[in-house]
């Protein structure tokens, strides 16, 4: 993805596939059903998804933090595992699922690369699964009550 941004705030940053105001990618990014993080190439916490209610809290504070320190230390090596796979250009996602408060968590990590495959850094994708999980069957009609 090509971004082209301009001095004026106001202006749409252009894409391939469209453009959008700073305005309506702050709006998508908050209204996605999903809690992210972007961690950088340097592993610092660079950007986090407000969500509403995030999963994992987050706070400010967290930004230009190491990521390894936002982590339990009996994980470290697992994310530092990670990390290195996708600096490496060996491994492009990893996925764990657990459970929490009688919640199923679904967690998903994803190298991000430039065209080149160049690694600008990790997101980090968590979502509530719980009643995704439980559906069945189809749903073809829309149940709105008006």
């Amino acid at each position: 993805m090509v971004v082209m941004v301009s001095q004026d705030k106001s202006r749409a940053l252009q894409f391939e596939a469209g453009s959008l105001s700073k305005g309506e990618i702050d709006a998508i990014l908050e209204t996605l059903p999903v809690d992210i993080t972007f961690v950088d190439r340097e592993d610092r916490v660079k950007y986090f998804n407000k969500a509403g209610k995030r999963i994992f809290v987050r706070t400010k504070a967290v930004l230009g933090r190491k990521v390894q320190l936002c982590h339990p230390k009996k994980s470290v090596h697992i994310v530092n595992m990670i990390l290195e796979a996708f600096r490496r250009g060996e491994k492009d996602s990893a996925e764990f699922w657990i459970n929490m408060k009688d919640r199923l968590i679904y967690i998903r990590y994803f190298a991000v690369r430039n065209r080149d495959g160049e690694y600008l850094g990790t997101l980090e994708v968590t979502q509530d699964i719980t009643e995704i999980k439980r559906i069945e069957g189809e749903k073809r009609l829309l149940d709105w009550k008006m």
